[in-house]
C-alpha cells in the first residue's frame, strides 16, 4: 500500500532537504579564465573520444570547460538514462564555463538556469603535465543548486592532479520517481557515472591516469559517492575516495532541521516508492494527472523547465537518492556494514561545528532569535522523555547562546555520530584516514545575513581546497599554511593511497583496534590528532536509547 501525506508532510519533507546540503554548492558566479589583453594566455587544444576541443593555458595551467560527456537529458531523454555524446568536427571551444543545470535561486547560491542540455565537465591540469598524472573528480555538494564550474581547481592542479569538476541533474531533474520509470531517483548518480566513465576513456589525452583516479565530493557530493562505493554501475570506475561532510549513515531526529521536520532514519536514502510518492505529490500541480503513469510521463517530459522550477520547493524536494533499483539496489549503510562495497582507500571528515550553518540559516539569517524556549522545544521535539538527560549534558550555562547549545547538540547526535559510524564500518574493510576541520574562524563565503558565530561549518573546509576569493582574501597567514597543507595531504592521497608525503604533518590510519582511532584536527594552529569521541560525546549518545 502507498502511503498519503498531508500537506504539512510534503512540507516537512521539502523543509528538512531544503537545508540538507546549504555551503557545499557554490560561490556566487562560476570560474571564467578565458584570455584576456595582456593576460599571457593563449589556448590549447586536446582530442577527445567525440572531437577535439580548445581550452585556456596560461604560464601554469591549462583549463578546458563545457565539455559535454553525456546528451542533452530534453524531450523524451529528460528523466532517462544518460546516452551518449554525439561527436562534433572542428575544434569545440571550451574556454568558457558551460551551462549549468537547471535551478533556482536559493538564500546562500543566487544562481538560475532553465538549461537541459548540462551535461558537462570541466578539466583543469598543469601547464605540464608529469604523465601519467592522478585524476581528482569533485562531486559538488547541494544537490538542487551548482556546478562543477564554480570550482576552481588550479591550486590543487599546482599540486600535479588532473582535476574533472562535474554538472549532474539536480532537484527533480536528478531525483524524480515514476512508477515503471526505470532508473527513479537517480538520474543524478548516473550522471555522474557517465561522466567517471568519459574519464576512464579520456583522461589521457589530458595527462592523466585513467588508472589512478580519487572521486571526492562534500556534503550531498559526498553522499553521492558513499552510494557510487556501493553501486555495481560504479564498479572500478575509481581507485580512491573523499568524504567531506558526508551524510551516508547519517540519521535524523525529528525537529533537527527545523520546527515541523519530521524524524527519518536516514538523512538522504529513500526507498524507491517513497521517492515516487514526492514526486506525485510535488508534480500534483502541473497539469499532468493522467490515465496511467505513462501518459503522465509523457506530459511531464512535454512541459517547459521554467514550469516545473515554479512549483515550490520541487528542487530542494529530492535532495535524496532512492534505494532498491538497479542503480543502487541496497541501502547504503547496509551494504558498507556488510562490506559490500569497493575496497578502495577513503579519505573521509566532517567538520568541527556541522550544525551551525543550518541554525544560523534557520534563525539568524532570517532576524529570528533562538531563544531559552526554543531550546527547549526543540530537545522535546527530537529526544521525548530522554530531553532532560541531553539537556544535563549540554547545559545553556556551558554555551554562549541557545542557538549554539542546540548546534553542539545536534552536530554531536546526528553529524559526528553518523560520521562516526561510517568511519567504522570503512575502516573494518579498506585503510581509512579521517580528519576534523577545525578552524573556528574559517571566513564565510556564503552570503548570507546575520552576525551568526557559525564556527567550523559545515562545507567551510571547501575553499581550503578550491580557490575562493571571498574567503581566501580575509585568510589570515595561518590560515593560507592550513590551506596549503590540506592541499599538499588531498593531492598526496590522490597520488598515493596515503595523505602523508615529504614535510607534511604525520597522519596515522584510522583503526577500529585502536582506543581512540585516530582522527586528525585540521586547524591553522594546530594539525594533530583529536579525540573525536571525546569531542563529541559519543559515548553518551551510544548509551541513549
Amino acid at each position: 500500500m502507498r502511503s498519503r501525506r498531508g500537506p504539512g508532510r510534503k512540507t516537512g519533507v521539502a523543509a528538512a532537504v531544503a537545508l540538507l546540503c546549504a555551503g557545499a554548492a557554490a560561490p556566487a558566479a562560476p570560474v571564467d579564465v578565458r584570455p584576456g589583453p595582456g593576460a599571457g594566455q593563449d589556448h590549447v587544444t586536446v582530442r577527445t573520444d567525440t572531437g577535439r576541443v580548445r581550452g585556456v593555458r596560461t604560464a601554469r595551467h591549462r583549463l578546458f570547460q563545457g565539455i559535454p560527456y553525456a546528451g542533452p537529458p530534453k524531450g523524451a531523454y529528460r528523466w532517462a538514462a544518460p546516452r551518449p555524446v554525439a561527436p562534433w568536427r572542428g575544434v569545440r571551444d571550451t574556454t568558457r564555463p558551460g551551462p549549468l543545470c537547471p535551478q533556482v535561486p536559493s538564500p546562500y547560491a543566487q544562481v538560475a538556469s532553465e538549461e537541459e542540455d548540462c551535461l558537462v565537465l570541466n578539466v583543469t591540469t598543469p601547464a605540464r603535465v608529469r604523465r601519467p598524472a592522478p585524476v581528482l573528480v569533485w562531486i559538488h555538494g547541494d544537490g538542487s543548486v551548482g556546478g562543477g564550474s564554480f570550482f576552481d581547481a588550479r591550486r590543487l592542479a599546482d599540486r600535479g592532479l588532473v582535476v574533472v569538476t562535474v554538472n549532474y541533474r539536480l532537484g527533480v531533474f536528478g531525483g524524480f520517481a515514476h512508477p515503471g520509470l526505470k532508473g527513479s531517483g537517480t538520474f543524478a548518480l548516473q550522471d555522474q557515472q557517465a561522466a567517471l566513465r568519459w574519464v576512464r576513456r579520456n583522461a589521457g589525452a589530458f595527462g592523466g591516469d585513467a588508472g589512478n583516479v580519487t572521486v571526492a565530493g562534500s556534503s550531498y557530493g559526498a553522499s553521492a559517492i558513499t552510494a557510487h562505493l556501493t553501486s555495481p554501475g560504479a564498479r572500478g570506475l575509481f581507485h580512491r575516495a573523499v568524504l567531506s561532510s558526508g551524510e551516508g549513515m547519517m540519521d535524523m531526529p525529528a525537529g533537527t532541521m527545523g520546527p515541523g521536520v519530521p524524524g527519518y532514519p536516514w538523512f538522504v536514502w529513500r526507498q524507491g516508492r517513497e521517492m515516487a510518492d514526492i514526486s506525485a505529490e510535488m508534480t500534483s500541480s502541473l497539469g499532468c494527472a493522467a490515465d496511467g503513469p505513462a501518459r503522465t510521463l509523457r506530459c511531464l517530459r512535454a512541459l517547459p523547465v521554467k514550469k516545473i522550477l515554479e512549483v515550490p520547493f520541487i528542487m530542494n524536494a529530492f535532495q535524496a537518492f532512492a534505494y532498491g533499483n538497479e542503480t543502487l539496489p541496497d541501502l547504503p549503510p547496509r551494504a558498507l556494514r556488510a562490506g559490500r562495497f569497493q575496497h578502495v582507500p577513503v579519505l573521509s571528515g566532517a567538520t568541527r561545528d556541522e550544525h551551525r550553518t543550518f541554525v544560523g540559516l534557520q534563525y539568524d539569517a532570517v532576524g529570528k532569535p533562538f531563544t531559552q524556549a526554543h531550546y527547549g522545544q526543540s530537545l522535546a521535539t527530537a529526544f521525548g522523555e530522554n530531553a532532560e538527560r541531553v539537556r544535563a549534558r549540554y547545559p545553556l550555562s556551558q554555551f554562549p547562546s541557545p542557538a549554539i547549545a542546540w548546534s553542539a547538540v545536534v552536530t554531536d547526535r546526528m553529524w559526528a555520530r553518523g560520521t562516526h559510524a561510517q568511519h567504522t564500518a570503512l575502516a573494518r574493510r579498506v585503510p581509512l584516514y579521517a580528519y576534523e576541520f577545525a578552524d573556528r574562524n574559517a571566513p564565510m563565503y556564503l552570503p548570507l545575513p546575520g552576525r551568526f558565530d557559525f564556527g567550523a561549518y559545515h562545507a567551510g573546509d571547501t575553499p581550503y581546497l578550491f580557490e575562493e576569493a571571498a574567503a581566501q582574501q580575509r585568510f589570515t597567514a595561518a590560515q593560507r599554511w592550513l590551506s596549503a597543507t590540506m592541499t599538499s595531504q588531498w593531492a598526496a592521497f590522490a597520488r598515493t593511497g596515503t595523505p602523508n608525503g615529504p614535510r607534511l604533518p604525520a597522519w596515522r590510519p584510522y583503526r577500529n583496534a585502536d582506543a581512540r582511532p585516530y582522527t586528525q584536527s585540521l586547524a591553522p594552529d594546530r594539525i594533530a590528532p583529536v579525540d573525536y569521541a571525546a569531542e563529541h560525546a559519543l559515548e553518551f549518545w551510544h548509551r541513549l536509547p
